[in-house]
């Protein structure tokens, strides 16, 4: 149903004359005659009863009347609502994080933003590293931010900051000071599943050194960061973690952190979008002002 149609056909009922409808919305009589035939071809049903020079609405004439007026109504309040969100910069953001950012880097990112456009919302999914690279590669939401690359044509990485993994404990745990890799294969072992991009930073080092996996003590895997972090302090295992995550609990004297000695590969936590999506004017915002979210004090 064409909404130009609906327009024109209001414009006849409410003057109740083809030719002054088109005098007022500068069409020609045969053109508004040719939109309502048009409607009424459509629809299969006749709007008008021709009665002498009077256009008569029909039941159905009738009925489409209200709901022409509820339809361009809506219309009109769209438009408004585009015209608002450009000029006003209001709208939502989604955005799918794995869990050191969603929990670490996310919540100080929407306030620095909101501080500057307050009408932003957000809509935040956590999810490992690679769902958070499918969501963004999908279009299911509008930006990534995740420990780990996938690499696809369509996908562009921004590094915002870089880190270190790090052994955590429990603070009775027997386990002092830095550690060796091999030290640590004897202790029942806390492991993140395979999405992760801590797992995946842990695979490769084991490759690089030719440590088989098998080796590794593991008593559990775990979706969920804040899980694992439950596992050591029931003191159930170790785990290796992002270090931004386990100085949050380190200064709360709640768990030991080690540094790992020979296992000094840094790793980046990336903005990641797609090039193929059209992005709202506060998503192209939060993109380039990155810096400004990640560097700026609270």
């Amino acid at each position: 149903m064409d909404l130009h149609q609906l327009f024109v056909f209001t414009k006849v009922v409410e003057h109740k004359s083809f030719s002054k409808a088109a005098e007022d919305i500068f069409l020609s009589q045969s053109t508004v005659s040719s939109h309502i035939q048009a409607l009424e071809r459509t629809l299969n049903v006749n709007l008008f009863d021709r009665v002498g020079r009077e256009n008569i609405l029909t039941p159905a004439g009738e009925r489409l009347y209200q709901w022409a007026l509820k339809l361009l109504l809506l219309k009109d309040q769209a438009m408004l609502d585009l015209k608002e969100g450009a000029t006003e910069l209001r709208g939502m953001i989604r955005i799918a994080a794995s869990s050191v950012p969603g929990q670490f880097m996310i919540p100080k990112m929407v306030k620095r933003f909101r501080d500057q456009f307050p009408k932003a919302t957000f809509h935040i999914n956590q999810s490992s590293s690679k769902n958070v690279a499918e969501k963004v590669l999908n279009g299911s939401v509008d930006l990534g931010i995740l420990g780990e690359k996938y690499e696809n044509d369509k996908l562009c990485y921004i590094p915002l900051l870089k880190e270190r993994l790090v052994l955590i404990t429990s603070q009775h745990s027997e386990i002092n000071g830095p550690v060796n890799f091999q030290d640590i294969l004897k202790y029942p072992f806390v492991m993140r599943n395979s999405d992760s991009g801590t797992n995946s930073q842990i695979e490769k080092f084991l490759k690089k050194n030719h440590i088989p996996k098998d080796q590794m003590n593991i008593v559990a895997y775990t979706e969920s960061g804040q899980s694992l972090i439950q596992f050591v302090l029931h003191e159930i295992g170790i785990a290796i973690i992002s270090e931004m995550a386990a100085t949050e609990y380190s200064f709360s004297h709640l768990l030991k952190v080690h540094k790992i000695e020979g296992f000094n590969d840094e790793r980046y936590f990336y903005l990641v979008y797609n090039l193929n999506k059209t992005q709202s004017m506060l998503s192209n915002l939060f993109i380039e002002k990155w810096k400004e979210l990640i560097d700026s004090p609270i």
